[in-house]
């Protein structure tokens, strides 16, 4: 825990309902955040994203933007919901403890604590979020819609975020340099987000068209798979 943590919890205790509240909550999560915690550098790298989420729906060229920002603030819900979980002391989902359980681990990097979170959100949120939506939106999750059409015109701006973000945030969690071979360069290189959101709208098909319990049972593997790739993105990088 840190002595901050209460205020955090205050600010995802109540669900965004637009893209402004997402933004506004990751704000408080940012300044709250001291440097050596894992979570602020998750949290920045989501912030960027869904500003370039936005930036992109407002200027245009959408078929149904409205879906769009839906989805986004759906998806954000899924984040805050499971940082709520956790700093009650409940158990939040697996691919999410990962991370919060490592926050003070002051031998693995910013990076790895920004894509240990994609990871979770993307692979294991993701999913329930596009089906979340298509319920609201009254529409069915399928490849070639124009809502598919839409979410995937976002991966180039994605893809361009995130190799940015493997560049700035290459360090240790207190700033410090990391050593000149790393397996975390390795493990940089292998994370998609491209792939990964479209394995997440697979899954979304598949949720949508399973019954209850096997929906729940899919939803359990996808927890597992999920956590243990957080847990070898969160493996600490050797001392100098």
């Amino acid at each position: 825990m840190f002595p901050y943590d209460d205020a955090i919890s205050t600010a995802v205790r109540h669900p965004s309902q637009s893209i402004s509240d997402v933004l506004q909550t990751m704000r408080i999560v940012d300044n709250a955040c001291v440097a050596t915690d894992g979570l602020k550098w998750f949290n920045w790298l989501y912030f960027r994203v869904t500003q370039a989420v936005e930036e992109r729906i407002n200027s245009g060229g959408f078929t149904d933007p409205q879906w769009l920002s839906l989805l986004d603030v759906q998806f954000a819900n899924f984040y805050f919901n499971a940082l709520k979980t956790a700093l009650a002391g409940s158990p939040a989902p697996g691919c999410w403890q990962a991370l919060f359980s490592v926050r003070r681990d002051a031998n693995i990097t910013r990076l790895q604590f920004a894509l240990a979170g994609m990871n979770a959100h993307i692979n294991h949120d993701l999913c329930q979020a596009i089906v979340s939506t298509c319920r609201a939106t009254h529409m069915t999750p399928q490849h070639g819609t124009a809502q598919y059409n839409d979410y995937t015109m976002l991966n180039s701006t994605l893809d361009s975020l995130i190799d940015t973000a493997k560049q700035t945030l290459d360090v240790r969690l207190p700033g410090t340099q990391l050593p000149p071979i790393s397996h975390l360069q390795d493990l940089a290189a292998g994370w998609d987000i491209s792939a990964a959101r479209e394995k997440a709208w697979i899954n979304a098909e598949a949720l949508w068209n399973l019954p209850p319990a096997l929906a729940l049972s899919l939803l359990d593997s996808i927890n597992g798979f999920t956590a243990v790739i957080s847990k070898s993105l969160l493996v600490p990088v050797p001392a100098i």
